[in-house]
């Protein structure tokens, strides 16, 4: 995905052509993928579909394949401010790493221990990695890191997140990307127009940051908040960030022993 992301940055490749990348880079996970394909069904529906664990078999693979896609593009679109992209992917790390601790503390099942430990393996040296990064990209900064980064940081995700058998609770710290990908839609697939940098504007006479008419996060809190600097917009869109993955453990707390 690095290498993908890299030929991106290099070629400026157009947005039909970005939604393929990931599926290229997912076809090694997905034919080394050894686990199993079924699922638990939640509770209050158990009773309507009729059994507790569903097989699913290739359409598993193919859900995994589309988490792939959409992490990887999901990191990407929401980017623009110095710090944004690689300070979003350390407060999803960081509530990934402390997910797979307390599972590992509160399940007796081996295999779910192990699923976690491996995800742990994973992320933590990301996390590590990509914190080091932060002090460089952080306003001002002095690395630009592209898509060759963004690429990288949400296929690591998609596949933490898989390996390591938690992607409903992935989808859940997502939840900012999420928001933001469903208010890109209609530019994404050209239902409206869609520049190629869709940035807020910078007034060179006060310093601070305008909203557009563009739909992405970035754009909406400008709107939402007011103008602002770059700086405190990306410092409100990681609370926003560490907020949706502190509501995705209130959740998991508030569900737990009625959903699962």
């Amino acid at each position: 995905m690095i290498l993908l992301g890299f030929i991106d940055d290099v070629l400026d490749i157009p947005w039909r052509v970005k939604l393929l990348l990931p599926t290229i880079a997912a076809l090694p996970l997905l034919m080394a993928y050894a686990g199993g394909t079924s699922i638990i069904i939640p509770k209050p529906l158990a009773s309507y579909v009729g059994v507790e664990v569903l097989e699913l078999g290739w359409m598993y693979k193919l859900f995994m394949l589309l988490l792939a896609v959409f992490c990887t593009n999901s990191i990407n679109i929401h980017a623009g401010l110095n710090g944004l992209e690689v300070g979003q992917t350390v407060v999803i790390s960081a509530a990934v790493l402390i997910h797979n601790v307390m599972r590992i503390g509160s399940s007796k099942d081996l295999e779910t221990q192990q699923a976690h430990a491996f995800s742990i393996y994973l992320v933590l040296p990301f996390l590590t990695t990509s914190l080091a990064l932060l002090g460089f990209n952080w306003y001002p900064s002095s690395v630009f890191v592209g898509d060759t980064y963004t690429y990288f940081a949400g296929m690591t995700l998609a596949v933490v997140g898989i390996l390591g058998h938690f992607s409903e609770t992935l989808l859940l710290f997502f939840l900012p990307q999420v928001l933001n990908f469903l208010c890109s839609v209609p530019q994404l697939f050209h239902f409206v127009p869609c520049p190629r940098h869709r940035l807020p504007r910078f007034d060179t006479q006060t310093g601070l940051l305008t909203g557009t008419k563009d739909g992405n996060l970035v754009n909406i809190f400008l709107r939402l908040f007011g103008k602002c600097s770059e700086k405190s917009l990306c410092i409100r869109l990681l609370i926003f960030q560490a907020v949706s993955c502190l509501f995705c453990f209130w959740l998991r707390y508030m569900l737990t022993g009625w959903y699962k």
